[in-house]
């Protein structure tokens, strides 16, 4: 299960072959393979050798991809050229030796990293996507011993579903591969002791360093600092990146002062601003299904599209994390980001290639063509206590570490506008909240009706009937359907909306990777297409940062709703503004 050297027309030769980009390099398969074996690659320039395949016919592959493994063994192989390695800073390179990986997470006794970060490292090693030499680095302010960590880290470390063979040998052999070492976050003096530990494991090899940062952003700048004054690899060895984590900033003007400190230590190239919705796999299915399948291309814009919906909800509440999430609230921590970034790749245009750069300039156009958010275009509420079944469920204001006056909204929805030729018109609409009473995130594109049907007087004036609608389930239970009219079987004519469906599970065997494998892999690959760019965030912050200075100022009272309810009934009113009826309630009003 390693990823395939696809090679480019066999006219290639080494002398006229493309330069890899100089802040990615190779850090997975380093060793030459016997020739007539398949390549295993790892320097990630996905976009480029899709590009090379662009205009190849499906019937040639395999004769092409024969005809280039001679050639590339001869001219690419064993010539080097896949050894080069950048400096994190794009500095020359070392031509020769083995590389190895260090893996250091920033706040290693947090529950995102236990919980997600490790496991994600530990299912890549599983399934050979990590290289043949890496070490992983724990470090936080906690003391314990490498022993202690390795306790920690296995409790929660899982196999997949399907692949369960050799599974306690396997974490025995990653668990092995993990050490640690505590500091405080702002000491140079912890970082460097690292450094020592690091630079004892790399020995004899190239080194490669990724720091991941699952830390509270108000401490970002400080790791950074002390990262990257003792523990970086300097100019003219391997490369050195930081995995950031979200939230990045709370305005325009934090988010740009966080941009701009980190920038004080770190190459904009060795900062990867990680959302892990992007790293979903309807999410990053969402442009395959766009662009590769003509059927939608032409229904793709406001003459066929009446409204698109994302739709995100979480059947539980703060539950501990009240103190944080009060200084952030639902439109922060759900909308800003994770609901914006699934709609730039939804509405963006074809970009000129799959390369990262390609894929998020044009994000950054859809993101510069959208309205700043008007206070009456948003609906916010908070929800309450509630008791059903004889089971009461606490309000967010119940939570100790919240104020009792709070007016941090748990649940949003907003109407968004994109006003460029394609999408001029079309609302698109966001909703989510915690404590509702299902967990779904979702896209759900609402079709126009057809012209003069003829069957509208089979169908009435339900528009919701009417109308086709393609939904894309990101979570739980991944699946894309498509509701479509048809007539019910009898003597009668009637009709009735149906669902063409893909269902992943019943269609697909393997377990869906998690987010954070996706994500961290391309992170070590040098792929920054899930990844945001500043200029992306500074997008985002100016959609966004009016309102929510509007709702602080104001304090706008949220509307309340209770605890596993369907949210506040605002949000129907604000749908109904533009004729529009959120796509997650039937017509029989249930979900």
């Amino acid at each position: 299960s390693s990823r395939l050297l696809l090679c480019p027309p066999v006219q290639f030769k080494r002398q006229t072959a493309p330069p890899l980009p100089t802040s990615e390099g190779p850090c997975c398969r380093k060793k030459v393979p016997p020739q007539g074996e398949v390549f295993k690659r790892a320097p990630a320039d996905r976009g480029l050798l899709q590009r090379w395949y662009s205009d190849v016919h499906p019937a040639r592959l395999s004769e092409l991809a024969a005809a280039c493994a001679r050639i590339l063994y001869r001219e690419v192989v064993v010539a080097g050229v896949l050894d080069a390695k950048p400096s994190g800073a794009g500095g020359p390179a070392p031509e020769q030796g083995e590389h190895t990986v260090s893996i250091t997470v920033v706040g290693a006794s947090g529950d995102l990293a236990k919980k997600k970060i490790f496991p994600a490292l530990f299912a890549l090693f599983y399934e050979d996507w990590l290289p043949e030499h890496f070490t992983i680095f724990g470090y936080a302010r906690s003391k314990m011993s490498d022993e202690e960590l390795r306790n920690i880290i296995s409790m929660t470390l899982t196999c997949r579903i399907d692949q369960r063979a050799n599974c306690s040998e396997k974490m025995d052999k990653f668990l092995k591969r993990c050490f640690y070492q505590s500091g405080q976050y702002n000491s140079e003096e912890g970082f460097h002791e690292l450094d020592r530990k690091l630079t004892e494991k790399e020995a004899g090899k190239l080194p490669n360093r990724l720091f991941y940062l699952s830390i509270p952003p108000n401490i970002f700048v400080d790791v950074v600092r002390s990262a990257s004054r003792t523990a970086s690899l300097p100019s003219g060895s391997g490369w050195t990146r930081f995995i950031v984590e979200k939230p990045f900033g709370r305005d325009s003007e934090s988010s740009g002062e966080l941009t701009r400190s980190l920038k004080m230590y770190l190459e904009e190239e060795q900062i990867f601003r990680i959302d892990h919705y992007l790293g979903k796999e309807l999410v990053e299915n969402l442009s395959v299904l766009r662009f590769s399948n003509l059927v939608f291309q032409p229904l793709w814009s406001r003459d066929y599209i009446r409204n698109v919906q994302l739709i995100f909800s979480e059947d539980f509440g703060t539950e501990g994390r009240g103190g944080y999430f009060d200084n952030y609230g639902i439109i922060r921590d759900i909308m800003q980001n994770h609901l914006l970034q699934i709609l730039a790749l939804f509405a963006m245009e074809t970009p000129v290639s799959l390369a990262a750069e390609d894929i998020r300039n044009e994000k950054v156009k859809v993101l510069r063509s959208m309205r700043k958010l008007k206070l009456e275009d948003v609906v916010v509420g908070q929800y309450k206590g509630h008791t059903r079944g004889g089971k009461s469920f606490p309000a967010y204001v119940d939570d100790p570490t919240v104020p009792n006056d709070s007016v941090t909204p748990t649940f949003a929805a907003a109407a968004l506008f994109i006003d460029n030729a394609r999408w001029d018109g079309v609302p698109f609409l966001m909703k989510a909240g915690k404590a509702l009473h299902t967990r779904r995130a979702e896209i759900r594109v609402q079709f126009r009706r057809v012209p003069g049907n003829l069957y509208r007087g089979n169908v009435g004036t339900d528009l919701d009937m009417a109308t086709n609608e393609l939904v894309l389930r990101v979570q739980p239970d991944e699946a894309i359907y498509l509701k479509i009219n048809n007539k019910v079987p009898g003597l009668g004519m009637r009709l009735d909306s149906s669902n063409l469906n893909l269902f992943y599970s019943e269609r697909y065997q393997r377990e869906i990777p998690d987010a954070y494998e996706r994500l961290l892999l391309d992170a070590m690959e040098g792929e920054r297409r899930l990844f945001i760019r500043s200029d992306e965030l500074d997008a985002a912050w100016a959609i966004f940062t009016p309102v929510l200075r509007e709702l602080e100022e104001k304090r706008v009272a949220p509307e309340l709703y209770p605890y596993g309810s369907r949210g506040p009934v605002g949000a129907h009113y604000l749908a109904a503004n533009y004729n529009v009826r959120w796509g997650d309630i039937s017509s029989d009003g249930s979900f």
